[in-house]
């Protein structure tokens, strides 16, 4: 999708500045530098899949609460939103094409399945916890987003239709890459998460070529954890 440039220049209000400054002292430096997905950023208003509680931080580099009134509880639920920085990092990543199949695993509040289907085809994203799907198909129904269907569904656990797919992602963090994902991607499909264990977590992602996947661990980050997926024995001997 083409869109506009928006400059400085046009910047009027004060959430449009707070948009701005987010682009441009958050995430740029955070090296996001496709005019694309920056672009992007500047069109999909992610305020509008922030709670109301929290508008006000909806351009704030932090994880934001999307259940309850206990931040901490939701961040640790996984029923956040992730920091802006590492949204458009993965978007970037990612390189999704505009024939491309999406599935995501964590639809949260809807705002990441919106970016991604305003450069794919389709968005398939699946959510475990009933509240946040409704909450998704909301906030995607309301900002006019008609390529992204939300389902209730764990993704751990479930068996996932509609694939293959070219793109699949992760909204949160798990211990390995899960191997029944790898399976549902097509030739040349990435896989896009954030592995490891609090606090060393890395960006990884897969690329199916042929019978092989490979993969590379470009950048640092954390992210709340995604449930049900298998965590790594406590034990130790």
């Amino acid at each position: 999708m083409n869109l506009p440039l928006n400059t400085s220049a046009n910047i009027s209000d004060p959430i449009a500045q707070a948009r701005y400054n987010m682009i441009e002292q958050q995430i740029r430096p955070w090296n996001v530098l496709d005019a694309d997905v920056l672009e992007l950023l500047s069109v999909v208003r992610r305020e509008d899949f922030v709670p109301a509680a929290y508008r006000n931080l909806a351009f704030a580099d932090i994880e934001i609460p999307l259940l309850g009134d206990d931040a901490e509880e939701a961040v640790r639920l996984g029923q956040s939103m992730l920091q802006p920085k590492i949204e458009a990092r993965m978007v970037q990543d990612l390189r999704i094409q505009p024939t491309d199949k999406v599935l995501e695993i964590g639809a949260g509040s809807g705002y990441m399945a919106a970016l991604m289907a305003h450069r794919a085809e389709r968005v398939v994203s699946l959510e475990v916890n009933p509240a946040l799907a409704s909450m998704a198909r909301d906030n995607l129904r309301n900002a006019g987003v008609q390529n992204a269907d939300v389902r209730q569904a764990d993704a751990a656990r479930d068996a996932i239709p509609d694939g293959p797919f070219d793109v699949i992602v992760l909204s949160g963090s798990v211990a390995q890459v899960p191997q029944n994902l790898l399976s549902l991607l097509r030739e040349g499909g990435r896989l896009g998460a954030v592995v490891g264990n609090d606090p060393v977590m890395r960006f990884t992602l897969t690329r199916r070529e042929g019978d092989r996947f490979v993969t590379t661990s470009p950048w640092d980050t954390t992210a709340p954890r995604l449930v049900n997926f298998p965590e790594p024995s406590s034990f130790s001997f």
